[in-house]
């Protein structure tokens, strides 16, 4: 246990750590520190008795941390599954060189049932759980005269290691009471002192959530009420963001668009951008029911260049697995919905699904991929691995057992990241569920493997123009043509065989606490997604004809002798498909003449079209060289990696009669 005796006339000291990743030089204002920041200053009874340093906000050493705090008389963690071993070492260290310095963590990593946490990290003097803004003035307010031990919302180790927890307090009923740490200043030192640093802001518009999914601890958190701040703040907070020349700002709202004034919101940043430039990108992350006015928030932002694309998060689409997550009452037809009406207005859209959640089987999972893509998903599916949050009804030990659930700890590991990233090499950890009651170990990799298998074949674009064709014109299911590949028997398909067989290897990796991704020295020395990982090696090793001529074999198979008449049509769209693949070192434009205008039935199917298959000949001329990639690097990072969400691995094309063009 710290000492706290310090003289009393001599300000207290505060630290603020709130470490997150930085991508491509930009790196994230520390907002949730700078509420505290803003909230103590404003309310401490005698402000000028407290002075903050300057907050830690991004990975680097240990000891470099440490030497900044050093002159803290207490300091104050956020963490969250990003930065909680980060933060632990800085703060194991610094108890070990400076043991009267304070030591405070809150943010959604501490847990709720904090005993076991507490015990793990004796260097915590106290852990505060939910809203933390008066708990941490209320803290510092008692810390120098030692009567912080009954705070509400608090729990700690006594000196003799006996646990105490105080149970939350009420909620801040106003939250305008929280002043806005980037109106009020709290930024400013920080931004002086890293002139050259491009940042990204994380901003709320309201706090809290009226659902109450288990995986998540957003509704658990903010115990369901939406509290909302002000229009006139939010409208200088955007000026603010402006005025800072902020590129990208990150809305942390659960569900932006609950609330009618959500649209004149959006259309203010929108309006803003368009005078000032700034900022470039609004992320939201959309509400649940509110189907009219999700559509109206995303359109606004699509329409003015601050989305890139709109994420569907449906996450299942099986009842029972909805029921066991409570996302029963989430209605999967204004998903569907605003998918079409998406695709209608060329919106792009990318539906999330979770892989591992209780009640799916692998039959439920493939049936609702195949769901997905039938409403009209070409785009992309993100297939994301079930982790643990500690606070959501998920972390709960009790529903765990009751759903079979089994766990491994893994590194979190970015997506196209780096081991560079971690300049200490202290690696974030995760609980990633593996295998559940409904989905026995074997069945989570033959889930896995079936999704990175349609993946490539599908929304990495490689093999789709034939899916939708035979599809379309064979009326083959979705779920017929993914499970020849995904489950069929591959004997006689050794390119295909393969690529499974490496898929099922990953995938068991997962399960035996590797990485999610698969690093590859030779491809940008990062980690990649297996199917793209798949895609990058089929262009390397020269075996791309040998993917077509086996997966057109593999289709036709699934179609079956009746299906012969399409014979020639499927011929056209394999060529098509493979001439229009993007790879390296291509010095030359390509012209390809089908029997069929296959291309402008295709697009017309992926922007929910109708345009009839017709037999004419036609040529398409396809641009191979205006974007030439002259060394491996350039074409991984471009394309495979850039490409990412657009699934942009097709070269753009135009019919040479009518001057059509077909843009990715």
């Amino acid at each position: 246990m710290a000492n706290h005796a310090t003289p009393d006339e001599a300000p207290l000291r505060i630290g603020l750590v709130q470490i997150n990743n930085s991508f491509s030089g930009q790196s994230y204002l520390p907002y949730s520190v700078g509420l505290l920041q803003a909230y103590i200053t404003r309310h401490h009874p005698a402000p000028e008795s407290v002075r903050f340093l300057m907050p830690l906000f991004s990975r680097e050493r240990v000891a470099d941390a440490v030497a900044t705090l050093a002159h803290a008389d207490l300091v104050l963690f956020s963490t969250y599954v990003w930065n909680l071993r980060i933060s632990s070492a800085i703060a194991q260290q610094l108890r070990a060189q400076h043991p009267h310095i304070g030591i405070i963590f809150g943010g959604p990593q501490v847990p709720d049932r904090a005993e076991g946490f507490l015990r793990e990290h004796p260097f915590i003097d106290v852990a505060i759980h939910g809203e933390g803004e008066k708990v941490a003035l209320d803290i510092v307010q008692a810390w120098r005269n030692g009567s912080w031990h009954t705070i509400a919302g608090t729990s700690h180790l006594t000196a003799q290691g006996q646990f105490r927890n105080n149970p939350k307090g009420e909620r801040i009923k106003d939250i305008n009471s929280i002043p806005s740490p980037f109106l009020t200043g709290a930024f400013d030192a920080v931004m002086k002192a890293h002139p050259d640093q491009k940042w990204i802001a994380l901003w709320e518009t309201n706090r809290g959530c009226p659902f109450s999914c288990t995986f998540c601890d957003w509704g658990s958190s903010t115990q369901s009420r939406v509290s909302q701040f002000s229009v006139e703040r939010l409208q200088q907070e955007v000026a603010w963001f402006a005025e800072k020349r902020i590129d990208f700002v990150f809305c942390c709202d659960a569900n932006f668009g609950i609330l009618p004034r959500d649209v004149e919101l959006a259309q203010y940043v929108a309006d803003t951008k368009r005078n000032t430039g700034f900022p470039t990108a609004l992320s939201v992350q959309n509400t649940k029911n509110a189907t009219e006015r999700a559509y109206l928030v995303q359109k606004i932002l699509s329409d003015s260049g601050l989305n890139k694309g709109v994420t569907i998060s449906m996450q299942s689409v099986d009842k029972t697995t909805l029921k066991n997550i409570k996302r029963e009452n989430i209605s999967l037809d204004s998903y569907q919905e605003l998918q079409r009406r998406f695709t209608r207005d060329r919106v792009e859209t990318y539906t999330d699904l979770i892989l591992g959640l209780p009640g799916e089987t692998y039959q439920s999972f493939k049936a609702g991929i195949a769901t997905v893509v039938e409403n009209g998903q070409h785009n992309r599916i993100q297939f994301n691995d079930l982790s643990i949050l500690p606070n959501a009804e998920m972390g709960d030990p009790e529903y765990q057992r009751r759903h079979g659930m089994v766990t491994i700890e893994s590194d979190i590991i970015n997506i196209h990241g780096s081991l560079a990233d971690a300049d200490n090499e202290i690696l974030e950890k995760q609980q990633l569920v593996i295998a559940t009651a409904t989905m026995p170990r074997e069945d989570w990799v033959k889930t896995r493997a079936y999704c990175w298998m349609t993946a490539l074949i599908h929304f990495d674009k490689v093999f789709q123009i034939p899916i939708i064709v035979a599809h379309e014109l064979g009326g083959v299911p979705y779920a017929e043509i993914f499970d020849a590949f995904g489950e069929g028997d591959l004997t006689h398909y050794p390119t295909l065989k393969s690529i499974r067989e490496f898929f099922f290897q990953a995938a068991r990796n997962i399960q035996n606490g590797g990485p999610e991704y698969c690093h590859s020295p030779e491809y940008l020395n990062i980690y990649w997604p297996a199917d793209e990982l798949t895609l990058i090696r089929l262009i390397a090793d020269g075996k791309v004809d040998a993917f077509y001529n086996e997966a057109i074999g593999l289709l036709r198979r699934t179609l079956g002798p009746e299906y012969a008449s399409l014979n020639t049509v499927l011929e056209d769209a394999k060529n098509l498909n493979r001439s229009l693949l993007k790879q390296p070192f291509q010095k030359t434009d390509l012209d390809v003449t089908t029997s069929f205008n296959v291309w402008e039935f295709y697009r017309g199917i992926v922007r929910g079209e109708e345009v009839p298959m017709l037999e004419k000949p036609v040529t398409y001329h396809i641009d191979r060289t205006s974007q030439a990639y002259w060394s491996w690097d350039e074409f991984c990072r471009e394309v495979i990696w850039y490409g990412n969400k657009k699934g942009a691995y097709l070269y753009t094309n135009r019919q040479v009669e009518l001057q059509i063009a077909g843009i990715y």
